[in-house]
């Protein structure tokens, strides 16, 4: 893997030309909003207009596979996302420019958003199948209308699967239990867990499979780069 940056852009710039810190500064203000702002008509509705929504929803909208990212459901969830952009994305952006990690990012959180409405689709299949459609209409358009996802998780985890790549043999300390890994088993396990999780756990409220997603359009999207001579790991 190449140290060297390629795409022109400074790697070394200010924390305030920080993509990864304008992208932190971003997701809390919004967070904040959608914390501060009234009840019933904040962030309710910025999740309504904003969250991405199943297809089927009268709610969706065609911005939200972008928009979705930038909103968070709780304290815990931005905290650890925040933290894991600020861990390791400062270090990609370095190693790839600011230009192509924001691009790299967005792609990450959109792809993530088109696997979580295609697994929406199969789910809302699989209850047509059943003959919901037939027997509880009305039933099958109110989890059509409830299926919302929020959250940086997919961008997250597509910049977590770029550091195993750049940075393969760099030892990620864990919490649970504390011993260190190199990055690439890393973030192997963490993909196999995510759908693992994502198969067993239908139905939770967690997009395992956006995580997912978020990996694998990173990963595609890497691999296109590196063929074209664009990046080099």
């Amino acid at each position: 893997m190449s140290n060297n940056n390629i795409f022109g852009t400074s790697g070394g710039s200010s924390w305030s030309q920080s993509v990864v810190m304008n992208l932190i500064i971003l997701n809390v203000i919004v967070f904040l909003a959608q914390t501060l702002l009234p009840q019933g008509t904040g962030g309710e509705r910025m999740v309504d207009l904003f969250g991405l929504h199943f297809w089927k929803s009268a709610d969706f909208q065609i911005w939200q596979p972008v928009t979705y990212m930038f909103l968070h459901g709780g304290f815990s969830h931005i905290f650890f996302n925040m933290f894991a952009l600020w861990m390791f994305g400062r270090i990609l952006e370095y190693d790839m420019g600011s230009r192509r990690f924001l691009l790299f990012y967005l792609v990450c959180g959109v792809g993530a958003g088109l696997c979580n409405l295609a697994v929406n689709w199969f789910e809302y299949n699989r209850f047509v199948s059943l003959g919901y459609a037939h027997i509880a209409p009305m039933q099958l358009q109110m989890w059509a209308d409830n299926v919302v996802t929020i959250g940086a998780s997919g961008a997250v985890f597509g910049v977590l699967l770029a550091f195993g790549m750049f940075h393969p043999n760099d030892r990620i300390m864990l919490l649970i239990p504390p011993i260190p890994m190199k990055a690439k088993w890393f973030v192997v396990a963490y993909g196999v867990l995510e759908l693992f999780l994502g198969v067993t756990q239908q139905g939770s409220n967690i997009a395992h499979f956006a995580h997912v997603g978020g990996m694998l359009f990173g990963f595609l999207l890497l691999v296109l780069w590196k063929k074209t001579g664009k990046i080099y790991y």
